[in-house]
């Protein structure tokens, strides 16, 4: 007896259209990382006073993706007791060598220093973070090796504020940036100016100027002294063009700068009153957060202002 033929199935036509089980599956995207940091940003410090220690003691502390990697003073054994409670082991070496073991070079230091710790900084490529920037107006072929070099310089706004808002206004058309410093006899009784001319701030019964005229001819006489005048004028206009006056008024206790600008975009006027530094009266205590900020923006996703 012969089985029943099975009836033949004819193969369907195919349409070109995915079947519904497979469209509606998503297709898999291939989302790409970024890329990580192979390590953290070695920081090295020239300079354990006023600025650099505080900024040292941040970094000890620990600010995520930055490392301390060296400190450099004139006196290493002040500089071992100074660090001695650090919980990190930090080397102490010469000025020169920071640049070799470290990928960002902090200078504070006396702006007799300024070369040694800039000039293997930028000629090693590496970030370079100047305090004494009176002492860059003399160096700024810097600049050109840096280009070579791959090199960043970052001036940070230190004592001042708003060198966003004039850098902004450099942009276009600026008529004239003035700025006027006064601070209390104590954070000018040790100016170049002012030994050299023999003047007693002490004896100061009333408001004194001691300065008038052009950032650059300033930097010449108050070269520890008018650190935040030659930022403004890097900033701005340059130090010819930007004008500027220096007073030891015996009524104040604070660093007060007030910067004047006209420009074709606005005009402004802002002031800063800074609480001086006790190891250091010319010093204001918002240059080492300045510093530490900075050094944050480094490393940080997300940063505000220009």
């Amino acid at each position: 007896m012969k089985g029943k033929a099975k009836p033949s199935r004819k193969p369907q036509a195919k349409t070109g259209r995915p079947s519904a089980r497979r469209s509606l599956r998503p297709a898999r995207v291939k989302v790409a990382r970024p890329p990580r940091r192979a390590r953290d940003l070695r920081v090295g410090i020239g300079g354990l006073g006023a600025i650099g220690l505080p900024v040292a003691r941040a970094l000890d502390r620990g600010i995520p993706g930055l490392v301390l990697a060296a400190v450099s003073a004139a006196d290493k054994g002040r500089a071992a007791e100074k660090i001695a409670g650090f919980k990190n082991r930090v080397p102490i070496v010469e000025l020169d060598e920071l640049a070799k073991i470290s990928d960002v070079v902090v200078e504070c230091a006396p702006p007799q220093s300024f070369r040694a710790i800039a000039r293997s900084a930028v000629e090693a490529g590496r970030i370079f973070i100047p305090l004494s920037i009176t002492s860059l107006l003399e160096e700024l072929d810097l600049v050109e090796i840096a280009k070579r070099t791959g090199a960043r310089i970052l001036a940070p706004t230190g004592a001042l504020l708003g060198l966003d808002a004039v850098r902004a206004v450099a942009e276009g058309e600026v008529h004239s940036v003035v700025m006027i410093t006064r601070k209390p006899p104590a954070g000018l009784r040790n100016a170049k100016f002012v030994v050299e001319q023999g003047i007693d701030l002490d004896s100061l019964t009333a408001p004194l100027c001691l300065y008038e005229g052009t950032v650059r001819a300033a930097a010449r006489q108050f070269p520890a002294n008018v650190n935040v005048s030659v930022a403004l004028s890097l900033a701005g206009i340059g130090p010819d063009r930007t004008r500027y006056e220096v007073w030891a008024d015996p009524a104040l206790t604070r660093n007060t700068h007030t910067v004047k600008v006209e420009a074709d975009s606005c005009r402004f006027e802002m002031t800063i009153e800074g609480i001086p530094t006790v190891e250091n009266p010319a010093t204001g205590k918002l240059t080492p957060l300045s510093v530490i900020a900075m050094l944050r923006g480094l490393v940080s996703p997300f940063r505000v202002g220009t």
